[in-house]
């Protein structure tokens, strides 16, 4: 096949030049309700093209691989957020928007060429059937996933599947000599959009949001009830390395923040008359302070919700620069089983800012930013970001806000160098920290299992130092101990293992409280908040505002 379409190379430069008419073609035969009114009554001479290369050419030609090579090129002379998906992918693009997926019920991590279960949603068809973690999953059904091969695409592919069909797995389990064979009816699984909310201390909590779908908002709700039920008058939000998502969950989680006529958002384009958002009644969160944290993989949905609290002076961004994506996007339904995810409009902060970051040089340039900002220093120093007077935009109450390549902080915390050693490295690019934290709970998992929080989790492991044992560990593994490496690393090293350890126990609850040890934008977080800071500070005395102190 690949033989014959270089034969006709030169008639894909005409299939490119009018591909978006047969697009504007196919769309026209969908009864998509937000395409009304859209005109594609432009003559098409890209299906002459096809009916010519059908109907005469010397070979036999199947012109629909040529479409689908071709819509994802001319694409490319758009912006770098428009983008073609083919119906083979449709699927896993629905269960990442709607927060859920038909399959077994298991986390698992490959690990040693095995399968291996970390977890076991509680509830779930592999928790109804007996699955536990440590369960090595070497059979799905005719098929061995055991070997060099294995590949987790492939696993996924075989234990998802459509609900309430059967799927026959293959388990070796500690204690038992033969295989273990269950059979399981797949179910609905959720996919979790918020890792954990927890108290850090009597007044603070925390809540980590790793994307937005369908399901966050009621996710937030239940968070934030659960945090104000323990006494929290302030919440740390996260939102670090959350590239986004549903524009409609984040509306309706802002919604709940701000007073009634506060503005969220405005969205805006050729085609698009601008639309305003702005809060409702709601308020349910009105009195609760916020801390948001950002870094330079936060876009889209996160640098709404920032920009949201930064520009209505409703709370304290806190971290380094976000990405700065200021598009959006919609989702048409093609004929075919395929989509087209197409920008309509860019959105703006309240104060009226585009944080969109330039893409004039194309698409490769642009993702290649975030990778310029650590060369020139942007992560370590905050006086490195520079904005135009152009960008220049004020807050609510007269704060100097800019536009332009993501939402600035109003505390800037550099990445953290410090604790990084040649030993470290090895051992990272090794993967060793996580391999033996799922050793040793799976080897010690009978005693493991009596603690129900972090802090049993931290004593104990301490009291067993985990670390000396690691680095013997890591030396059968090729890496020698290193003495100079440890001084330097061993903290950082040792607080990993323990919240790894944690988390293949008890989940993100284990995790999260642990980590935090060596975290230092969220130890700032804490710092600003037990300070009781508050955005009125930075309004009325920006210069009185405490200087970052050391963190250890």
């Amino acid at each position: 096949m690949k033989r014959k379409i270089t034969l006709f190379i030169p008639l894909l430069v005409g299939v490119s030049i009018a591909i978006g008419i047969l697009i504007g073609n196919m769309l026209k035969n969908n009864s998509h309700p937000t395409l009304a009114g859209m005109n594609f009554s432009r003559p098409n001479k890209i299906t002459t093209i096809l009916d010519l290369i059908d109907q005469g050419y010397v070979d036999s030609v199947n012109t629909s691989s040529i479409v689908e090579e071709t819509i994802p090129e001319i694409l490319k002379n758009l912006d770098p957020h428009t983008t073609y998906i083919p119906a083979r992918n449709m699927q896993e693009v629905q269960e990442e928007m709607q927060g859920n997926f038909s399959g077994i019920g298991v986390q698992f991590s490959i690990q040693e060429d095995t399968v291996r279960v970390i977890e076991v949603i509680s509830g779930g068809p592999s928790s109804k059937v007996g699955i536990l973690p440590g369960d090595r999953i070497v059979r799905v059904n005719d098929s061995t996933i055991a070997g060099n091969d294995v590949a987790n695409q492939t696993v996924l592919n075989l234990l998802r599947g459509e609900k309430n069909s059967k799927v026959d797995v293959g388990i070796i389990r500690k204690g038992y000599n033969e295989e273990l064979d269950f059979e399981i009816i797949r179910g609905d699984i959720p996919i979790f959009s918020i890792d954990v909310s927890y108290m850090i201390d009597e007044q603070t909590g925390f809540m980590k949001i790793s994307r937005f779908a369908e399901t966050t908002y009621d996710e937030y709700m239940g968070g934030m009830e659960k945090l104000s039920d323990e006494g929290a008058k302030k919440v740390i939000i996260d939102l670090r390395q959350n590239t986004g998502g549903s524009l409609v969950s984040v509306l309706r989680m802002v919604d709940e923040l701000l007073q009634k006529g506060e503005p969220i958002l405005y969205t805006e384009g050729d085609h698009q008359p601008r639309k305003t958002y702005n809060a409702s009644a709601k308020a349910t969160w009105k009195d609760m302070k916020i801390y948001v944290l950002i870094d330079e993989f936060s876009a889209s949905a996160s640098e709404i919700f920032a920009g949201a609290m930064q520009d209505n002076d409703r709370g304290i961004v806190i971290g380094r620069r976000s990405f700065g994506k200021g598009l959006v996007q919609e989702q048409i339904p093609l004929m075919d089983g395929s989509a087209l995810r197409l920008t309509v409009a860019r959105f703006y902060t309240p104060s009226g800012r585009c944080i969109q970051s330039p893409y004039d040089d194309g698409n490769e340039e642009y993702y290649n930013n975030i990778y310029k900002r650590f060369h020139s220093m942007e992560q370590l120093v905050a006086d490195s970001v520079h904005f135009a007077d152009s960008l220049k935009y004020t807050t609510k109450s007269g704060r100097i806000v800019y536009g332009g390549g993501g939402i600035m902080p109003d505390f800037f915390v550099p990445a953290d160098t410090a604790g990084n050693s040649d030993y470290f490295n090895k051992i990272y690019r090794k993967g060793l920290i996580y391999t033996y934290a799922y050793r040793y709970a799976d080897q010690n998992r009978k005693t493991l299992t009596q603690f129900t929080d972090a802090d049993e989790f931290d004593t104990y492991l301490d009291d067993h130092n985990v670390l000396n044992d690691f680095v013997g560990y890591a030396t059968e593994q090729g890496v020698k101990r290193d003495s100079d490496g440890l001084e330097e690393s061993g903290f950082i090293i040792k607080t990993q293992l323990k919240a790894y350890i944690a988390r293949n126990i008890i989940g993100e609850e284990g995790f999260y409280p642990i980590i935090k040890q060596i975290d230092k934008t969220l130890l700032r977080a804490i710092e600003i908040s037990q300070q009781n800071l508050l955005v009125e500070n930075l309004v009325d005395n920006p210069d009185s505002i405490p200087a970052e102190t050391e963190l250890q």
